[in-house]
């Protein structure tokens, strides 16, 4: 019996999307960033951070670009297209 790989882990182990606020989670290790240094970096409020990273709020389309364009994260992700 040959099994294929690639359509087994597929349809048993399958990769979710990334969301927003884990791949901001992950930005933040990878740059050794705080919440109150991603805040500044971003221009935005502390608080507002914290609302993005429990995904009870989506960054404005200003903010979405300075994600984009400072932190290098997919445009997709931040707009939920992926």
């Amino acid at each position: 019996m040959i099994i294929n790989l690639g359509k087994y882990r597929i349809e048993h182990y399958p990769i979710g999307k990334p969301s927003l606020n884990d791949v901001l989670k992950l930005r933040m290790y990878e740059m050794d960033l705080t919440q109150k240094s991603l805040a500044e970096l971003l221009g935005i409020s502390a608080p507002r951070v914290s609302e993005y990273l429990t995904g009870k709020s989506e960054p404005t389309f200003q903010v979405a670009c300075k994600m984009h364009r400072k932190l290098n994260i997919d445009a997709n992700i931040i707009l939920g297209a992926v």
